[in-house]
């Protein structure tokens, strides 16, 4: 059984996932950093040199790799949702939590970002990240268990919330 945490970036996922698997005693693993560790690239050069079909087909390979694992808390990039064989690849060995946040708290969290190339073009980063959430929206509600919102909650409270979840499921 796996823990796998979705959701677009800055809704806390690396962090929590660190909590989680700590309280767990479990593993965690971010699929991005793998994809990083497996092209030895940041990802914005993967995306600049190879395009983001290049990307999403590491990310598919790195959760195809992890469907296999077990007791492994998963801080998945936000658009793993992306691809339907992703998820079909690591839901069926855990439960699948969508952690959420208002577009605001989306921007002030990660406004200062430089890792991820921009998604849309022309547009303004909290327009970019409003679209690609409506994009995205159907997909992380389609593939989440449960949904835990952390605009008003520590990294610990969410932590929490999500274990109290994953644990009664």
């Amino acid at each position: 059984m796996n823990l796998i945490l979705i959701g677009y970036r800055g809704t806390g996922k690396s962090t929590v996932a660190q909590i989680l698997a700590s309280r767990l005693g479990w593993e965690t693993v971010s699929t991005d950093a793998l994809i990083i560790e497996r092209a030895k690239l940041p990802i914005p050069e993967i995306v600049e040199k190879f395009g983001w079909d290049y990307f999403r087909d590491l990310e598919t390979t790195v959760c195809q790799d992890l469907k296999e694992q077990d007791h492994l808390v998963i801080d998945t990039g936000g658009g793993a949702i992306l691809r339907d064989v992703n998820v079909q690849a690591l839901k069926p060995s855990g439960m699948v939590c969508w952690l959420t946040a208002s577009i605001d708290t989306i921007g002030h969290r990660i406004g200062g970002d430089s890792q991820r190339p921009a998604l849309t073009s022309g547009k303004t980063f909290i327009e970019e990240i409003a679209e690609v959430l409506k994009e995205r929206t159907p997909k992380y509600q389609a593939a989440a268990d449960f949904i835990v919102e952390t605009d008003t909650r520590t990294a610990a409270q969410v932590a929490d919330q999500v274990l109290s979840q994953f644990q009664q499921s």
